[in-house]
């Protein structure tokens, strides 16, 4: 187990690379870029762009521009009529003088040592941007991921037993209609009606903590912070039972209709004993695997549309609008921390078929 825990942890890095390379390309071939945008604001004369390139030389920077107005033969889409030598300070800041090879290198080289860079447009460290929404985003992806299994476990284990009955079939309707109703939607009914719409004034409607969280006492604190998660998380959380509900009933069923189980039956073992004595380890192996993915999936990019309606300012949002603005350093940034604490869950959730299922042998499987 601890060779296969080693070989594991060794091919999360050429799995990066992978991951990182083949984005890179991507983006790359696609059109726009963090010069075609400053260029653009530079074209409308803002003072945000202008401030970039040297703060007190917006003056200089006007100069440029108005000295020289012939047009610019360059493969920068806007650059009519902009001067050569602004284009070229305009690459230098964003590093875009060198080759992209080169700078993909560089990109890696910084990476290992955790370090990000800056913001092209929000004049910050990408790792403060990543810490400061993180909260935002554990939060979400935690708290969902837990209530969702701690109810749909035993929901499906209880509807395996009572297959064919009118519980089953009855909360098998439920829970089909809150899988069929899109996220965003019942996000938006639960702040039509909780949250001083059209009804109901129940719960905060911004935030993940009031204005004044820092002058509550301990419990306050936790209070405030479980009432802003009320709504997000059940948002999270309904579409997310029908998998994993009816996944959890079917992997029941097909053990309990295998011959160990008859056998154990007429051995004399009560229900609970069979059920959870021997079902429950191999039935769960199917759910356990499960867990990475829909972990990570609300953790980073299921939670986009709720963050929006919610007013929580997460990593969703946050890599949402770096792609848009072609905040490479941001988009890159976080690729990285998404890609390598995915990585990791996978291989905790591998390791924990051991606590299920201790047959289960990591030494004799092949990398």
């Amino acid at each position: 187990m601890i060779a296969y825990t080693l070989r594991r942890l060794f091919l999360i890095i050429p799995t990066l690379l992978g991951v990182m390379l083949l984005n890179y390309v991507i983006i790359q071939a696609a059109p726009g870029g963090p010069v075609e945008k400053m260029l653009a604001q530079l074209q409308g004369f803002e003072a945000g762009a202008s401030s970039r390139l040297g703060g007190s030389q917006q003056g200089e920077t006007q100069r440029l521009q108005t000295r020289n107005n012939r047009a610019n033969e360059g493969s920068y889409r806007g650059a009519q009529g902009m001067d050569p030598e602004l284009i070229k300070r305009i690459e230098k800041l964003y590093g875009f003088d060198k080759p992209a090879h080169e700078r993909f290198i560089i990109m890696l080289k910084s990476y290992l040592r955790f370090d990000f860079g800056d913001s092209f447009f929000r004049d910050r460290k990408v790792i403060d941007l990543i810490l400061e929404k993180m909260p935002v985003s554990i939060s979400l992806g935690l708290w969902s991921t837990l209530i969702i299994y701690l109810i749909s476990i035993p929901l499906g284990i209880r509807k395996a037993v009572s297959h064919g009955s009118r519980f089953d079939i009855w909360t098998s309707y439920v829970i089909t209609l809150g899988y069929a109703v899109p996220g965003f939607l019942f996000a938006i009914l639960l702040v039509v009606f909780f949250c001083g719409g059209s009804y109901l004034n129940w719960f905060p409607l911004r935030g993940l903590t009031s204005p004044n969280f820092q002058d509550l006492s301990v419990s306050g604190k936790i209070i405030d912070y479980l009432w802003h998660l009320v709504l997000p998380v059940t948002t999270l959380s309904i579409g997310g039972f029908a998998t994993l509900t009816m996944l959890t009933k079917n992997s029941f069923l097909d053990e309990i209709n295998k011959q160990y189980v008859i056998t154990a039956r007429a051995k004399g073992l009560s229900e609970n004993k069979i059920l959870y004595g021997h079902v429950f380890r191999n039935a769960m192996l199917i759910v356990v695997s499960g867990i990475p993915a829909a972990l990570v999936g609300i953790l980073f990019t299921g939670a986009l549309l709720i963050e929006v309606i919610f007013s929580l300012d997460g990593l969703g949002l946050l890599s949402f609008e770096s792609a848009l603005n072609r905040d490479y350093p941001v988009v890159f940034g976080t690729l990285f921390i998404f890609t390598l604490i995915g990585l990791v869950v996978k291989l905790l959730g591998d390791l924990t078929y051991i606590l299920i299922d201790p047959r289960i042998d990591f030494s004799n499987r092949e990398s």
